[in-house]
């Protein structure tokens, strides 16, 4: 499959943070101001790197993490520049930083002016027991104080992560978090259940958790979907919610099965038909030593993908991109579970319901067996 010349995304991993999380089996490391100068050095590098093997444009820049925000402004500002010259990135692209609330050395006026003009804050919740729970630094204040800042320097279109099912959490504390995201106007929330990762110290003592068993996982994820709505956040993904022009346009190209570069030391990309990525080690990506993780774009992986979506699988978006129409077998397997109440299937789409994104690792994978 050939994607043209149509932009890519852009995603630049920072695996740094100050502590690691209980529940986070994201690759990251703790590291010093000398760290720091050497991989952004480095990944300026690769940057430059790959602009000229690929020769193509980006249209949304993403700098995940890890705690990105831990190199400071000026180098991240330095890393945008780098990106913007070297991938030509258009005009308007969405520009994303996710953020730690207890940083308070953040010059977020700095980053507008560099050229950031998206902040995603990884909030988790706003009660202060619930986020000592979750290894969090912040408190629900230092949070507000965050998003004040952003707001303060410009920046208007901020994303809140919020987990729901965590250890000690109940439907008034999980409604708190909610009414703190809308009441500080967050334009998008990227709400979660908390899943158990193996390799994780959440992992290593799973046995002591006490957390809420599966109805009551789904009651919350329900009432958390609900309540959004009510304050005017719009399901476009699975645990994701905007505002009108707020969804995240970086992550709708994961979820559209779009073509994106990852830069970084466990970061992905999906280039040319083809899916690779940078085992968990600096000296892999530092030696250019990407792996090959076979073909992608195929019409499974595509209707997988789009699935997670609250748009489903347009039938007009499918033959656009394959020349034919999604094949009758899949069509069938969606028809079944529609009295359940977990899939609709229409003239244009098919595509899971809200009671259906609950079971829809299990669902898509009878869809499309």
């Amino acid at each position: 499959m050939n994607m043209g010349n149509k932009p890519i995304g852009l995603y630049l991993h920072i695996p740094f943070c100050r502590s690691k999380c209980p529940y986070c089996d994201f690759f990251s490391k703790r590291a010093d101001e000398a760290e720091y100068d050497s991989y952004t050095d480095l990944l300026c590098e690769r940057i430059g790197l790959y602009a000229k093997r690929l020769g193509r444009r980006a249209d949304t820049v993403y700098f995940g993490g890890g705690t990105p925000g831990l190199l400071g402004s000026e180098r991240l500002c330095r890393l945008l520049f780098c990106a913007k010259e070297s991938f030509d990135v258009c005009a308007g692209a969405e520009v994303t930083l996710e953020v730690n609330p207890e940083r308070k050395n953040i010059d977020f006026d700095a980053l507008r002016r560099g050229g950031f003009n998206r902040v995603s804050i990884g909030l988790q919740s706003a009660n202060d027991n619930e986020l000592r729970l979750l290894g969090r630094l912040h408190s629900a204040k230092n949070a507000s104080d965050c998003i004040r800042q952003a707001q303060n320097a410009g920046f208007d279109n901020i994303s809140l992560d919020l987990m729901i099912a965590t250890p000690a959490q109940t439907m008034d504390s999980l409604k708190r978090s909610i009414d703190f995201c809308a009441s500080h106007g967050a334009a998008h929330v990227s709400a979660y259940l908390l899943k158990i990762e193996p390799g994780t110290a959440y992992y290593r003592k799973k046995e002591s958790l006490v957390l809420p068993d599966d109805d009551e996982q789904a009651e919350m994820y329900l009432y958390a979907v609900s309540l959004l709505k009510e304050y005017g956040y719009f399901q476009y993904e699975i645990s994701n919610f905007a505002r009108a022009g707020a969804e995240s346009r970086h992550n709708l190209k994961y979820w559209h099965d779009e073509e994106y570069l990852g830069l970084g030391p466990a970061a992905h990309s999906f280039i040319d038909g083809r899916r690779r990525y940078f085992d968990r080690s600096f000296e892999s990506f530092a030696d250019d030593r990407s792996i090959d993780d076979g073909e992608g774009g195929s019409i499974e992986e595509y209707i997988m993908l789009g699935l997670r979506l609250s748009e489903g699988v347009s039938f007009m978006r499918f033959t656009e991109r394959f020349g034919c129409s999604v094949p009758e077998e899949y069509l069938s397997n969606a028809w079944k579970f529609i009295k359940a109440g977990y899939t609709e299937v229409t003239d244009e789409y098919m595509r899971l319901t809200q009671k259906g994104f609950l079971l829809s690792n299990a669902l898509i994978g009878e869809i499309l067996a």
